[in-house]
């Protein structure tokens, strides 16, 4: 992970906080007693549940650590009270292919809430970047692995 800022809009903020909360106060305790009772079966180097714990604990901590250094270099996206004339990270955005006329909505979040499937696009993707700044009625050209896509920024919402 490099040592810029981290985009997160409040939500995305509120889950990894969440989520760290689970992890520090459940999952620890949790995998700390399958620890304990794996130690009571005796020899450790041929005990499948004591590795599998101790694996499970690495991983655990490993994604403690990960969240800790992301909510350290957050920076929280607030849209309110902005504008929605221009697409800015936070916006939620009405894109229109021009080639099948489907409309879709999107979200435009940092690279760390991306989740296409659920309409949540990174403003590093081909198409986030090409829609930040644009405004309604604006045409924007993406490129992809087969040739470009064509889109016009139909509407620009407040998240």
């Amino acid at each position: 992970m490099t040592n810029s800022e981290v985009v997160l809009t409040p939500e995305g903020y509120k889950k990894l906080l969440d989520e760290l909360d689970y992890l520090t106060k459940k999952r620890r305790r949790e995998i700390a007693e399958r620890i304990k009772e794996s130690i009571e079966f005796g020899e450790l180097a041929e005990n499948p549940e004591y590795n599998d714990a101790k694996n499970e604990q690495a991983f655990v901590e490993g994604r403690i650590a990960q969240i800790n250094e992301l909510l350290a270099k957050a920076k929280v996206i607030r849209r309110r009270g902005a504008k929605t004339d221009r697409v800015v990270l936070g916006s939620r955005v009405t894109l229109r292919d021009l080639e099948t006329g489907e409309e879709e909505d999107y979200l435009l979040v940092g690279s760390v809430e991306a989740d296409p499937s659920n309409h949540r696009i990174s403003n590093e993707s081909p198409v986030g970047k090409a829609i930040i700044g644009k405004k309604p009625g604006e045409i924007v050209r993406v490129e992809v692995p087969t040739g470009y896509l064509e889109y016009e920024v139909v509407k620009i919402k407040k998240k």
